[in-house]
Order: structure tokens, then C-alpha cells, then sequence
């Protein structure tokens, strides 16, 4: 996807009526276009969430985050520099991270924060507790790393999705591929570099695959997906299944959970 491509599927997608747009990554403030793709997603009405790892913002950047209409999202593994680091695999990244949490916190700006327990023992806790200290006042989420999306180790097991892909959200990728959800990696349903976004939205494999997700999970215990419900720190509105989870029992409509 070059920057021509990007620019057309945001304005494909505001002609569909999409209301937020979320730019995750890799990481997304190391793209030398992502304030172009800001702007016009803004531009054209569309809300926007950047999920950043917060290690490199630029003046400029915190400028542009400072939009009315955009929102951050990160996650935060731990109060222990060492263990954060483990799992980031990137040397400062603690300190930097936090930093820039704090930063977010004195301009402003709305921020989701999410707490990913990845092994046993991680400092879950002290680093909900450590956020608070540092004057985040939202609701910190603490999700758990599951077996798809990037987290992925083992084959994909639909398990892991909350039923709902592609009802509603759509993720494209790098190479242009349209997955119903950023989770489900392994059930493209077409290219924007070949096809049209709503073409690929409404078109034939997209409705196969949502249907039979659907019929998966009528199948088994009824979990639907709701806000503040069991939610990963993918976006504002892609949520897992609670079943794996096993500690709640929502109810309802999934819907975006904007600015929390």
C-alpha cells in the first residue's frame, strides 16, 4: 500500500458512512504520512484513534494529537522497567512509554490504556496502580494475549473472536487486505488494491465468512460482544469472546466504545 492507496481507502471508507478510523501498526507514528491520513480522515468527519506503543512522538505529532476528533490508545505491561522491556523487547521503551502516558495526561488528550498479561507473575496490578499515579483517570483494561492477530503462536482458533467480525468493522493491511476484524488475519475477504471497498464489504466472501462465524458461536454459550465488556486493546470496538475469558457473562449489542 502506498500513500495514494491509504488516501483512497479513508475516503472510501467516509463514503460508506464509517464514523472512526483507527491507525494501529507496526507502529504508526514511525509513517511519515500518518499526519496526512489524520487530517483527512478528520476532514472528512471520521473520529480517529493512533494505538501507539507512545515511545516516538514528535512536537509535531503531539500537535496533531491534540485535534478535536482524535483520540490515543496504548498498552502498558508493567511497572517494572525490566519486565515492560522483556516483553517490548525494546531497550528505554519503559521510561519512554510512561513519559509520554503522562504527556497525554497534561494535554488533555483522550487516551485508552491497556494492561496485556502475557505471563505469570507480570506486575498487572502495580502497573494499573502506577497509571493512576501518573494521573490517568480512565478505565485501564487488562486484556490477556490470545492465540491470533499479531499475538498469534499456534494455528488460528476462532475461539478467540467474539462472533461479531466484519458487523460493522473491517481492517485493512499493509498488502491491502480486508480482514472482518484485526483479529482474524487468516480470513481475508479481499484487496483494496484489486477491488473496491465496498465491493469487498458487501461481496461474497465477506458475507460467507460473517456468517459463519455467526453460525459458530449460536452453536456454543451465547457471549455477545458490548462495550466495556471483555475488550482487547486492539480498538475501540473489536472485542474478543468472552468465553475463553470465562469471568463474565455480557449481554446486548456490540458497539464502539469511543473516548473512554
Amino acid at each position: 500500500m502506498a500513500p495514494g492507496d491509504w488516501t483512497s481507502v479513508i475516503e472510501q471508507a467516509a463514503g460508506l458512512g464509517v464514523e472512526m478510523v483507527q491507525f494501529i501498526g507496526g507502529e504508526p507514528t514511525l509513517n511519515r504520512s500518518l499526519p496526512d491520513y489524520v487530517r483527512q480522515a478528520r476532514g472528512l468527519g471520521m473520529k480517529v484513534e493512533v494505538f501507539s506503543n507512545l515511545v516516538h512522538v514528535s512536537p509535531d505529532l503531539w500537535s496533531l494529537f491534540e485535534r478535536r476528533g482524535v483520540q490515543l490508545a496504548t498498552s502498558y505491561y508493567s511497572d517494572s522497567a525490566a519486565e515492560h522491556e522483556k516483553i517490548t523487547m525494546g531497550r528505554g521503551s519503559h521510561q519512554r512509554t510512561r513519559a509520554n502516558i503522562a504527556e497525554a495526561v497534561r494535554r488533555s488528550i483522550p487516551l485508552r490504556v491497556g494492561v496485556v498479561d502475557i505471563s505469570d507473575g507480570q506486575r498487572v496490578s502495580q502497573a494499573r496502580d502506577e497509571l493512576a499515579s501518573l494521573g490517568f483517570v480512565g478505565e485501564v483494561r487488562v486484556d490477556r494475549l490470545r492465540g491470533v492477530g499479531r499475538g498469534g503462536t499456534a494455528a488460528p482458533d476462532p475461539s478467540q473472536l467474539c462472533g461479531g467480525c466484519g458487523q460493522g468493522k473491517a481492517a485493512v493491511a499493509p498488502d491491502g487486505s480486508v480482514w472482518p476484524c484485526v483479529f482474524s488475519r487468516w480470513l481475508p475477504v479481499g484487496n483494496v488494491l484489486t477491488a473496491p471497498l465496498a465491493e469487498i464489504l458487501t461481496g461474497p466472501r465477506m458475507r460467507q465468512t460473517t456468517a459463519t462465524l455467526v453460525k459458530q458461536f449460536a452453536s456454543g454459550p451465547s457471549f455477545p460482544c458490548v462495550p466495556k465488556m471483555c475488550d482487547p486493546q486492539c480498538g475501540p470496538s473489536c472485542s474478543p469472546a468472552c468465553n475463553p475469558a470465562g469471568n463474565c457473562t455480557p449481554s446486548g449489542k456490540c458497539v464502539p466504545t469511543e473516548y473512554e
